[in-house]
């Protein structure tokens, strides 16, 4: 039950042959529900998306500013989060926003809903200085090995710097890569780190033909699913803003490429997310 006095469900079992029409348990393990997007319909969402068999999703942080809001909705909707400051934010964060995580990461250190740190990374096509993002990325790994959390990890165009103090940080809880959407080579880089590869709605683009031979090749123990709710919703969505109902259709997908059933999918996805988060 939220704070407004809804009961929500949770959905825990998978359809079998005589229920067929029970949806697959599905986790979004990276949506941006928090944001402002939401605000005029966030309740009505998350009673939607309970329909759907979306049991949980994980909502991660991106900046000082944002995560008061951030924790307040996931207590208000009993989810998973993570705190970090996004690539994106770094041009108004410095190592004094970093000493603030630290103690809101203490703060919070007992509360199961805390899960990850992140969304942290790289981003070499974002305005915002690259120093600075490789300097506050460095100290949220290894914020991530004190706390013992996994990492949730934005990466454009910086994938031999990430890799570096992935390797240099050897975190044992590991992580993922947040919207991966390379090929097969860069994934098994990751992999054999022990991270795990975010799927999102790039791969129900027609055009994402390296990211769909990745989850094609790959084993599905590589994955969870992801939307980055309310950005990249998939080309041919109706709808701008993107939102976790989509995730059906990521496990339709992935089915597809992989040759496996919806429900084996759906298994082991589940599997995967509860696991790395410790869900």
């Amino acid at each position: 039950m939220n704070k407004q006095g809804v009961k929500i469900p949770m959905l825990t079992r998978v359809s079998t042959q005589s229920d067929l029409s029970a949806p697959l348990p599905l986790i979004d393990s990276h949506a941006h529900l928090d944001f402002s997007e939401f605000d005029h319909d966030r309740a009505a969402l998350f009673k939607k998306m309970h329909t759907k068999g979306i049991t949980q999703v994980l909502i991660p942080g991106v900046s000082e500013a944002h995560w008061h809001k951030q924790i307040r909705v996931a207590a208000q909707y009993d989810c998973p989060f993570a705190l970090g400051i996004h690539p994106w934010f770094c041009g108004s964060q410095s190592q004094h926003s970093v000493s603030k995580l630290r103690q809101l990461l203490l703060e919070h250190q007992q509360q199961k809903r805390l899960v990850a740190i992140g969304e942290c990374g790289l981003d070499k096509l974002h305005k915002s200085n690259f120093t600075t993002q490789l300097s506050l990325f460095k100290a949220q790994v290894m914020l991530a090995k004190e706390f013992e959390l996994p990492l949730i990890i934005h990466c454009v165009k910086s994938h031999e710097e990430v890799l570096k103090q992935l390797k240099c940080s050897n975190n044992p809880k590991a992580g993922v890569i947040h919207g991966f959407s390379g090929g097969p080579e860069l994934a098994r880089r990751y992999l054999q780190l022990g991270y795990k590869l975010g799927i999102g709605g790039l791969l129900l683009n027609d055009s994402a033909k390296k990211l769909q031979r990745t989850v094609a090749e790959l084993p599905l123990s590589a994955f969870v699913l992801e939307t980055d709710s309310p950005a990249m919703a998939p080309k041919n969505s109706e709808n701008p803003r993107n939102t976790p109902l989509i995730l059906p259709l990521l496990l339709k997908k992935i089915a597809s490429l992989q040759k496996k059933t919806n429900v084996l999918i759906s298994k082991q996805l589940y599997l995967n997310v509860s696991q790395l988060f410790d869900l």
